[in-house]
């Protein structure tokens, strides 16, 4: 099975080797029939501490590193 690939925004990086990354997604509402906008926060492993709040970046899920921490960050993502 793939690896799901993400794209949000860094919302926070206090924790060491450690972002989360909010995600937002649009669907539409399947009875109002407007378009609805859902976010989702992600805790993401960057081993280097790189990315700072602000940034675009792409998150891959990956193995269980702690109880929040499924994600890895990958690479920056350029703004759309």
């Amino acid at each position: 099975m793939p690896k799901r690939i993400l794209q949000g925004v860094v919302v926070s990086d206090k924790q060491d080797k450690t972002v989360v990354v909010k995600v937002e997604r649009r669907f539409t509402h399947p009875l109002l029939k407007k378009t609805v906008r859902r976010t989702k926060n992600y805790h993401a492993h960057d081993e280097a501490n790189k990315y700072k709040v602000g940034d675009q970046v792409r998150i891959q899920e990956g193995r269980p590193m702690s109880k929040l921490k499924t994600w890895v960050v990958v690479e920056d993502a350029q703004p759309v």
